[in-house]
């Protein structure tokens, strides 16, 4: 068996498993649970959900534009695009997303002349960016409004001024140290080459506006019985825990995150209908584009696009 015969199995093991991750998902709840709680939420707020939900996915485009940038692989925007949307849509769900998305990301990015080790490079740039922006987006909660989210974060609001702060320090270490430090940086035996000034701030930029969509998201879901900065702190703690926990998609660790910090505000209805806006929507269409690309791309079109990867 050539590689590309594996490389094809191994996208089709994944489909198989995306859909059995959909099953095992719904199953939890029953139609009646996912239909009655969208049915709940008002137009006009499921639509909002839908808008930033989308402009979350837009965002997370650009995490894998600069990332390109970064390992000196400018490939186009609408590349750059379809690996992004199609890796997270599926790996989001799957959980461990710099397992389950780069694998996915492996698939296009080494049909487009990246090679293995670029493509790690890519990976752990995206999930810096990931990094810095939950940190941030904290780090401006704990700070803007200290007595809502440090209740939520558990602190009291000297403590939560001082944390916000401490997050807020982080993101400028790395951008001082993107702008001053030149050649790679050493951490005990590691070696980390820093991107450009310019890279790093835009990385803090979108890393943040992408969390700050998601928590819009759950926002307009949650009908407005938190306010948006409260949906926030919550959302960055439940986000935290289902990182931590390596469960796909976060399933269940978000939700109960959530519930147990906002209490009353937070409905079990809301929090499904953010799992069906933010997971289960993109899911079948990261789907598609995988298949789809798979039959337009294949592996006919692998040497012409590494002749001509712009």
């Amino acid at each position: 068996m050539n590689r590309t015969h594996i490389l094809h199995a191994l996208v089709a093991v994944a489909v198989l498993l995306a859909g059995w991750l959909i099953y095992r998902t719904l199953s939890q709840y029953s139609w009646q649970d996912i239909s009655g709680s969208v049915a709940a939420i008002p137009t006009a707020s499921f639509g909002l959900a839908l808008v930033f939900a989308a402009c979350s996915y837009l965002c997370l485009t650009f995490f894998d534009f600069l990332a390109l940038h970064y390992v000196g692989k400018p490939l186009s925007y609408p590349r750059a695009a379809l690996a992004s949307f199609t890796s997270l849509a599926i790996g989001h769900n799957v959980g461990v997303a710099a397992l389950s998305s780069g694998a996915v990301r492996y698939r296009f990015y080494s049909r487009w002349g990246l090679d293995g080790e670029e493509i790690a490079k890519l990976i752990v740039f995206c999930g810096v960016t990931v990094g810095l922006g939950l940190v941030t987006l904290a780090g401006l909660c704990l700070i803007l409004l200290p007595g809502t989210a440090g209740r939520i974060a558990g602190l009291g609001t000297a403590a939560s001024v001082t944390l916000g702060i401490a997050c807020l320090v982080l993101g400028s270490a790395y951008l001082a140290l993107a702008a001053f430090v030149r050649g790679e940086l050493k951490v005990k035996g590691w070696r980390f080459a820093l991107p450009t000034a310019r890279l790093a701030g835009l990385q803090i930029l979108v890393g943040t506006l992408n969390f700050a969509c998601v928590a819009a998201c759950l926002h307009q879901l949650l009908g407005g019985k938190a306010g948006y900065m409260e949906t926030t702190a919550a959302y960055v703690v439940g986000n935290l825990t289902a990182l931590v926990s390596h469960v796909p998609g976060g399933l269940g660790v978000l939700e109960a995150t959530i519930a147990f910090l906002l209490g009353g505000s937070a409905s079990i209805g809301a929090l499904i209908a953010f799992r069906v806006v933010y997971f289960f929507i993109p899911l079948p269409l990261g789907l598609v584009s995988l298949l789809a690309s798979e039959a337009l791309l294949g592996s006919n079109g692998d040497a012409g696009l590494r002749e001509n990867p712009n």
